[in-house]
């Protein structure tokens, strides 16, 4: 059927193949007809097996190894397909074969790389490919800075891309916004509100990608004042609040108190997807309101979302704070036995303290025994609580020992247990545990507060 096909004619094929199937077929008839080494259809092939939903990209890397002269299009093509694969660093390891077999990489080659280092977080890897860069001459191209940018930013150096951004002369909103995000994501509000500021002076206004990074900026850094003038720009410019910008308002308003505001936004939108609850839930229950947290919750087991593990550990937050012990426990067993969702250290964090606060502490201590998880000082440090407040010196004790394990310097266990045995008039014990706090020069650290000032915060 196939047997005497033109090269044009099977190039022609290659294009419209619909099927793995179907490309098979292709190239069977081009080893058939010894067109195997015609790259115009061998591109074809490999573009459709490596990048389409229908193909595969194991095929894709064998139908390459058997090119004879394979060209920077399809090494490109390749890595593309790898950067967005479960395996990118394939894709990091394929460029450097590339460039060993004498290739020289192009415009389109290094956004693919560079995704790629951005997926393995690869410090070196990203120096490297910026070397190259600068090799090639290609400093100045919009996308690969931007893949830079973003490649250091993951990477946690962020003197490395605040270099290439600030040497770069035409910045876009889209680079702004990648130098934004990725601050925002490595926990450094801070610098990334001073980096809008910057941006809205030099004449840039923030799309919704800006706006929502922005937004979980005020969250980390208690901007409330900027979060609201932020959301009255939204109104002006009839910016459509949904799902993400929706969500990331609730967090914000949730994370900085203004919960009425946070409820309020949140019942104000038509779609809301599992983060959307979970950031009002969390905020409610962070704040003390954990009767509304629970209602909310009642209204995910009805069906309005599908709840993850993050919407569990709000819910019993809530629990903790207003001593739901049975409800806590109901919600808890219920995770995997409903939801299929196995139960993190957080969760147990959260069991224990629900129990611990409802003088449950041999229980609490039990299930810290037979968890999966490796127990931590949090956990330990909430049952010890637990402990001071119904005076069970027996348990503290054990408690502590393994806080101190844990961690060799936690003054904090030695007070509370020294405290303890003042209490209970055990004075031995407690001039026992404070020449052991001497001899390890260990002393309680003093407390400190944030106060906000001129928009900065100041520790005292």
């Amino acid at each position: 059927m196939l047997s005497h096909l033109s090269r044009l004619s099977l190039s022609f094929f290659a294009d419209k193949c619909t099927t793995i199937l179907q490309l098979k077929q292709v190239h069977a008839q081009m080893i058939v007809s010894s067109c195997i080494h015609d790259n115009f259809a061998a591109s074809r092939l490999l573009s459709f097996c490596a990048l389409s939903d229908r193909g595969d990209l194991r095929y894709a890397l064998k139908l390459f190894e058997n090119i004879r002269d394979p060209n920077v299009f399809m090494w490109n093509t390749l890595i593309r397909a790898l950067a967005s694969s479960s395996s990118p660093s394939e894709a990091v390891f394929l460029y450097m074969k590339m460039r060993r077999d004498g290739f020289v990489p192009n415009e389109h080659t290094f956004p693919c790389v560079l995704k790629a280092v951005c997926c393995i977080r690869s410090l070196e890897s990203c120096q490297q490919v910026h070397s190259h860069v600068l090799k090639f001459g290609l400093i100045f191209d919009l996308h690969i800075v931007n893949g830079l940018v973003r490649g250091y930013l993951v990477s946690g150096d962020h003197k490395g891309a605040r270099k290439v951004f600030d040497e770069f002369p035409e910045r876009d909103l889209n680079l702004w916004t990648t130098l934004i995000c990725g601050h925002v994501q490595n926990i450094c509000a801070d610098e990334a509100l001073v980096l809008f500021n910057q941006m809205v002076e030099e004449g840039f206004e923030p799309n919704g990608a800006t706006i929502a990074s922005v937004l979980s900026a005020c969250a980390q850094s208690g901007c409330l004042e900027l979060g609201e003038r932020i959301h009255a720009f939204m109104e002006e410019k009839g910016i459509e609040i949904g799902t993400i910008l929706g969500t990331a308002l609730v967090h914000m308003y949730a994370k900085n108190g203004s919960i009425l505001k946070a409820r309020c936004v949140f019942d104000s939108m038509s779609e809301k997807n599992v983060a959307t609850w979970n950031a009002m839930i969390c905020g409610l229950a962070s704040h003390g309101h954990a009767n509304e947290a629970l209602d909310l919750f009642r209204r995910v087991e009805k069906g309005e979302v599908v709840p993850n593990d993050i919407t569990f550990t709000g819910v019993l937050s809530a629990c903790c704070h207003a001593g739901l012990i049975d409800a806590g426990q109901e919600i808890f067993y219920c995770m995997k036995r409903v939801y299929g969702i196995e139960p993190k250290i957080q969760h147990y964090g959260c069991l224990v303290d629900l129990l611990g606060r409802g003088a449950k502490i041999l229980e609490a201590e039990e299930l810290m025994k037979g968890m999966p998880w490796k127990v931590d000082v949090v956990m330990l440090g909430a049952l010890l609580a637990a402990c001071q407040n119904y005076g069970n010196i027996e348990v503290a004790e054990r408690v502590a020992k393994k806080i101190v394990v844990l961690d060799p310097y936690n003054h904090g266990a030695y007070v509370v247990l020294s405290n303890m045995y003042a209490k209970a008039g055990r004075w031995d014990d407690v001039l026992r545990l404070r020449r052991m706090m001497k001899r390890q020069k260990l002393k309680k650290a003093p407390g400190w507060s944030l106060v906000d000032g001129d928009h900065s915060f100041h520790g005292c």
